[in-house]
């Protein structure tokens, strides 16, 4: 099986290197990671074992190669970008989204048919160039037909990556998979990049009361688009948020916190971002995530303008 992963960084480059012992990888990464791991090998630490692999890797896709499958694993901000970039390869491929937020599948079934959809809730810290700590997992990754379905060829997909390793299941509902990430991500990953701490903090009284309506918020939108999640309703959420999923990253510092120290823009538009611009559609008042993304643009304008 051949596999090309676009966007190689902490998350795609410790997937390219667990697939590479069970298929043929090429991970389209930085030259600065591409030119370690030829010569020393991608260090991966941390809960998925240690270990050191050599893999095809570069800032280019080899030429008259075809692939089975093709992972996009960049930032929300660079999905786009890639999918211009690379749209001769993508075209009629089997293209896996495997990123944060909500969007990224719209975008690049503009430039593919066969669209799947991915979830992944595991912690990937860069240790130093070409070197990834895996911190934290909350679960497996989770892989379904975009916009909803299953079907062998994901199935074919799902096996590989057990071979590998990789602790993956399927679902015929991926937007649920999808939203239900995002509801994490929205609780908690604006509010710790705003505060600076990390999300086991957040339990705070008055932390945790915008994190409700934030969250009270979202759902009047998985509500109107009629997204079929584990919980009937926010408040089953937040408790499931609070008693399972904060306790297991507590000590996980949010990636807009890394974002905006390194003056990079965030993810802020296919989070709660994202919640904004479709209540516009249903004309639905979501404040609370409002003002937070307008915090986090304020914060990008900051760090990367200086006004």
């Amino acid at each position: 099986m051949n596999i090309l992963i676009l966007g190689a960084g902490a998350v795609g480059l410790s997937l390219a290197a667990r697939l590479s012992k069970v298929a043929d990888v090429h991970a389209v990464c930085r030259q600065k990671h591409a030119d370690i791991i030829r010569t020393k090998g991608f260090k991966m630490t941390g809960i998925w074992g240690e270990e050191i692999s050599f893999f095809s890797c570069g800032e280019e896709i080899p030429k008259d190669r075809n692939f089975d499958y093709i992972f996009i694993s960049s930032k929300s901000t660079a999905t786009r970008s890639i999918c211009e970039q690379f749209a001769d390869v993508i075209k009629g491929g089997e293209v896996i989204s495997l990123q944060n937020g909500i969007g990224n599948e719209e975008i690049i079934a503009e430039y593919t048919d066969s669209v799947i959809g991915g979830t992944i809730i595991t912690g990937f810290e860069w240790a130093g160039d070409a070197s990834v700590h895996v911190s934290v997992e909350s679960g497996p990754m989770q892989l379904g037909r975009f916009p909803s379905g299953m079907d062998d060829s994901i199935q074919k997909l799902a096996d590989t990556l057990k071979q590998a390793g990789v602790p993956v299941s399927t679902t015929g509902n991926i937007k649920g998979a999808l939203w239900s990430k995002v509801l994490y991500n929205c609780a908690l990953n604006p509010l710790g990049a705003i505060m600076g701490v990390p999300y086991g903090k957040l339990e705070n009284t008055h932390a945790w009361s915008i994190i409700e309506r934030m969250i009270h918020e979202a759902f009047m939108i998985t509500a109107a688009e009629k997204v079929q999640l584990s919980w009937n309703n926010a408040t089953e959420y937040l408790r499931y948020l609070k008693e399972y999923q904060l306790p297991n990253t507590r000590a996980h510092h949010s990636s807009m916190l890394q974002d905006l120290a390194a003056r990079k823009k965030t993810e802020i538009e296919f989070l709660n971002g994202a919640v904004v611009q479709r209540a516009k559609g249903y004309s639905i008042d979501v404040p609370y995530n409002a003002f937070i993304t307008a915090q986090i643009h304020f914060m990008e304008d900051l760090k990367t303008k200086g006004n």
